[in-house]
Parts: C-alpha cells; structure tokens; sequence
C-alpha cells in the first residue's frame, strides 16, 4: 500500500471490483436489522461509512444494483393469493404494452419472453392480492389495457412456495 492510499479507499479498479464484490455479497440476503447498518458494512468491509455509501451510490448508478428498499412478506402482509399471468401479445405493441402492464401497482414482475415452440405467450407478470377474485379483477384490468394486441391469456396460480429468495452471487453455498 503507498503513502498515498488508505485502508478506507480502494486504490485501484481491481481493489474497487474485489470490494463491490464483497459488499453484494454482505448485502445480498438483505441489510441486517442493526442501529446504523452502513456502519455496520463499512466495518465489515474495512472502509469508511462515507466510502461504502459512495460504493452502494456507484453500483446504482452503473444498473449493479437496482435499489436499496425494504422487501415486505406479501405472505404475512395479507396478499396469499397470487398468479403469473401470461399473455400473447403482438410483437409490434409489447414494447409499448409491457412498461405499461409493468408499472401498474398491482404487478411486482413483469417482462418479456422469447415465444417458444408450444408456448405462444411472450409478456409474462405476476400479480398479487388478498383473494382470488382480487387477483382475477387485476388480470381483467390488464386484459382491457392490452385490448385488441391480446390475442390469448392464462393465469398460472401458485400453489406452494419451494423457495423464495433474491438474486444470491455469493459462491458460498
């Protein structure tokens, strides 16, 4: 280490890159329920508070990281029902249609598919609600948003969790 870097700030791209790392890998089962969790990364990562909340904002900025947000249990928040909902919708509209279907408040995933041999739906979201008829209400509400670009529909409901959790990069397993 030179006269000119401190422990606190990486001192190359390398060092950066090993740090961010880390910092995902800390982070990915979520922050942990302490008084001042930043200081409590920083210390596991042997930086500054200051450095570590630079790193966070960085990994933002670069699309790295998405955001930093709470992540209710929509289980125990009342929303057990839920259903993926998969639709055909003509290639020309679904960049239009699919932000559309995207930011409604009731969708929590939503993307596009590649077609497949036997399986002609293409937009794919998940919707959650506290009953069956709630969910099946969201399902309408998209199919009038879609309109005419819709061609045909199913709903894929949830009948147990295996697993659920995020994205986890950590090669310790």
């Amino acid at each position: 280490m030179s006269a000119c870097t401190s422990r606190s700030e990486p001192s190359d791209a390398h060092e950066s890159m090993e740090l961010a790392k880390r910092l995902v890998e800390l982070t990915e089962a979520g922050l942990p329920l302490v008084d001042d969790p930043w200081a409590w990364l920083a210390e596991r990562l042997g930086t500054s508070i200051e450095v570590t909340l630079e790193l966070l904002q960085r990994l933002q900025t670069e699309g790295a990281i998405r955001r930093i947000a709470a992540v209710p249990n929509h289980y125990r928040l009342g929303y057990r029902h839920n259903g993926m909902t998969v639709w055909d919708v003509d290639d020309a509209e679904i960049t239009r249609l699919g932000p559309l279907i995207g930011s409604q408040a009731f969708v929590s995933h939503c993307y596009r598919r590649p077609r497949q041999p036997g399986w002609h739906y293409n937009l794919f979201a998940m919707v959650h609600g506290r009953s069956a008829e709630e969910i099946e209400a969201y399902r309408a509400e998209i199919r009038q948003l879609l309109g005419s670009a819709c061609r045909a529909e199913e709903m894929l409901v949830s009948s147990r969790i295996l697993k659920k959790t995020g994205l986890r990069v950590s090669s310790r397993r």
